[in-house]
């Protein structure tokens, strides 16, 4: 839970942070994909001053460009908007539970939902807009995918809450894919869907239905504690602390069962659509919510959205296993470099990657890799002569592109 409020600047908890100096800038201050020719099928860098069209616009690429051609065509997917796709049954439960419990002064929902927002933002949006500091570690080439220094493909949709905030709104929720570079397995991909909340309340919202509340007040002068951000009341965050909880609670109940606002305060949460989805559904692996397989798709045909689905697994097809072991660079080996690099030519045959030994050589202080490399098709069993040649461009590629000496 993260409560976000109009005050002086907080620490940032990873990438979400408080809005507290964000609303107070904010009001001082006042679907298809098609993509150039790119050099290399590993990455869509360019050279230097070559263009990339991403959803019909183009972006001149420089030397922060780092996106692989597999991650472009997932762009404009949209899953969350696929109907009866199990992503989709889920933001529709989210939504209608949205509506129905929570009612703006005039009958229509408290909150508005912004589920086709572009993907493509400024890093500016993507981390200043957050009060993320310009040298904290979530900016890295390493962990995010760029168009280039300005345009990147946003890592969370906290994105877009300066301007949906600074448009008025004090309630809405934001629902997309998100693209983030990340370790590999079953429960982690680099493309997944995020649905985040935010409300702000202001004094009267807050204080309005307590007997005597009039003399409170929001915000105080006073220093950081265990039980609050400095300047907020005790009063305003314990209220604010039991409403996202309520909110959560309702939620989480409704999903499983019984298992211009310069003096405002409010919270805000995220949910992974994928997570949810695979508890709900009990979906053992990622990779399956971008199947097409109609063995799969079928499955979430329901004529009510709440109707409980018990997924069946499609055939179990045997997974095959090879190492790969070299010595380090010395400098600038990034291990999300290699596990972007083993997806973008694995594709979905990679089902998990380990990092299963390191070695120091003790004359040299030379590092070395082991990792281990599961492949698993997911509609049809591989052969060994199939994942040898994905294998060998695995070891190519990261010599040729990672400078990595190869001991295989």
């Amino acid at each position: 839970m993260i409560l976000w409020t109009l005050t002086k600047r907080v620490q940032h908890h990873h990438v979400k942070l408080c809005l507290a100096n964000l609303l107070r800038s904010i009001f001082k201050s006042s679907r298809s994909l098609t993509s150039q020719p790119i050099s290399s099928e590993l990455t869509a860098n360019g050279t230097s001053g070559s263009s990339l069209e991403v959803l019909g616009k183009s972006y001149l690429q420089d030397d922060h460009s780092n996106i692989p051609e597999k991650i472009l065509s997932k762009v404009g997917k949209n899953l969350h908007n696929r109907k009866y796709h199990p992503l989709w049954l889920v933001l529709e439960r989210v939504k209608h539970h949205f509506y129905k419990e929570y009612i703006g002064p005039y009958g229509t929902p408290l909150f508005s939902v912004f589920d086709g927002l572009s993907p493509v933002v400024t890093t500016w949006q993507n981390f200043d807009s957050l009060l993320v500091p310009a040298d904290h570690p979530s900016r890295k080439k390493g962990d995010n995918y760029y168009l280039n220094h300005t345009h990147m493909l946003r890592s969370h949709t906290s994105a877009h809450q300066w301007n949906l905030i600074r448009a008025g709104l004090n309630a809405f929720l934001v629902v997309g894919d998100v693209y983030r570079r990340d370790q590999i397995d079953s429960h982690h991909y680099p493309v997944f869907h995020q649905m985040e909340a935010v409300r702000l309340f202001n004094k009267h919202q807050l204080f309005g239905d307590i007997k005597d509340g009039e003399p409170l007040q929001l915000f105080e002068q006073s220093n950081r504690s265990a039980h609050k951000q400095e300047t907020h009341t005790l009063e305003a965050v314990k209220l604010v602390e039991f409403d996202l909880k309520q909110t959560l609670t309702k939620l989480m109940t409704h999903l499983f069962g019984d298992a211009g606002a310069r003096n405002t305060i409010g919270w805000a949460f995220g949910l992974g659509l994928e997570r949810l989805a695979m508890i709900l559904y009990n979906i053992p692996d990622i990779r399956i919510f971008w199947s097409e397989d109609e063995r799969f798709l079928k499955q979430f045909r329901v004529p009510n959205i709440n109707q409980h689905v018990q997924f069946q697994p499609l055939s179990k097809y045997p997974a095959l296993v090879n190492d790969i072991s070299f010595w380090l660079p010395s400098q600038n080996f990034s291990e999300n470099d290699f596990y972007d690099l083993v997806r973008t030519i694995g594709g979905d045959l990679v089902e998990k990657v380990d990092l299963i030994d390191k070695f120091e050589h003790p004359k040299t202080q030379r590092i070395s890799h082991c990792y281990r490399i599961t492949y698993r098709h997911m509609e049809k069993t591989l052969t060994q002569e199939e994942v040898k040649h994905i294998h060998q461009s695995v070891q190519d590629g990261a010599v040729q592109m990672l400078g990595v000496e190869g001991r295989f």
